[in-house]
């Protein structure tokens, strides 16, 4: 692999910021990584582990120079970055982001930056349940997919960022802001909703002791759990900026819900047969499509501690 950008900026420094810098410096794809996070205590961490070729003491400070600027901070804070940001990047530069809710970055963002610097909306399907800048790895976007979201954005920048991601690992594709939202409502967004909340009805069924759930947790329950460690920040915002989506998503499943509340009650298994058989299907497909393993673990592959 050969270098692709001279100075890269990673803006928050958690699990995809993190796997995103040892995957660069693994294939030589970035002269040096800069890194800012809020947090004394995490950029404390981040110097001590060696991640970033230089931790920066301000936002403003690690954009200086840079050709990409990638904001890894809750969707929330985009705005409030980006407005800080704006006024120290360099000419030409790209800037763009990992959130996964792509309408709501785009409007944070792209009003905010200066003509001659270039916005590509990105988002990687990736993660563990773990988050904060020990969690990286390097293999973390293998055989995953990468979703651009070009919106206009200048082809040569486009071009430049697709293969970075590629050199990382990940599939690449393009997708509109609104389609993409919808999208990620259906695979990821009312999933943890549902996980978050089946844990919340676990945790209220006080006739069943915490230390039983923990116990006897077999494969489905622990897969439920699994996604509910997942960064609270995150998923908050996720949902107060893809509101329309997930709503429409989850009004869908309460009525599929519904249909299976029906066929038990009234013993109808031939239509449960038939609706397992069907969605039976559609997970082996996940499978053949090399996104994911027989291990019921809701796609998210093993961190490495």
């Amino acid at each position: 692999m050969s270098q692709i950008y001279d100075r890269v900026a990673l803006i928050g420094l958690g699990l995809i910021a993190s796997s995103m810098f040892w995957a660069m410096k693994r294939g030589g794809l970035a002269g040096e990584v800069t890194g800012y996070a809020r947090s004394e205590e995490t950029r404390a961490t981040a110097r001590e582990i060696g991640l970033c070729d230089r931790v920066c003491e301000s936002a403003a400070e690690a954009v200086e120079g840079a050709d990409l600027v990638v904001l890894c901070v809750p969707i929330g804070a985009m705005e409030a970055v980006t407005v800080e940001i704006a006024p120290h990047l360099a000419k030409g530069a790209t800037v763009s982001d990992v959130g996964s809710v792509k309408r709501a970055v785009i409007e944070a963002v792209k009003p905010h930056l200066p003509k001659d610097v270039h916005f590509v909306p990105a988002h990687p399907l990736a993660g563990t349940e773990h988050s904060g800048p020990k969690s990286g790895f390097a293999e973390l976007f293998e055989n995953r997919w990468c979703l651009l979201v070009p919106e206009g954005a200048d082809t040569k920048a486009v071009v430049r960022l697709r293969k970075l991601w590629e050199a990382m690992g990940a599939n690449v594709d393009e997708m509109e802001a609104d389609h993409h939202d919808l999208v990620l409502a259906v695979t990821s967004h009312a999933p943890h909703l549902i996980a978050y909340t089946m844990v919340g009805v676990a945790d209220d069924l006080r006739r069943v002791t915490d230390s039983e759930i923990i116990k006897y947790s077999a494969a489905g329950f622990r897969d439920f759990t699994r996604i509910a460690a997942s960064d609270p920040t995150m998923w908050r915002d996720v949902f107060l900026t893809n509101k329309d989506a997930t709503l429409e998503i989850l009004g869908r499943f309460t009525e599929e819900l519904f249909a299976l509340q029906r066929a038990i009650r009234t013993g109808d298994g031939d239509h449960l047969f038939d609706y397992f058989t069907h969605t039976r299907a559609i997970r082996r497909g996940i499978i053949e499509a090399g996104q994911d393993t027989d291990a019921p673990d809701f796609g998210r592959g093993a961190a490495k501690e």
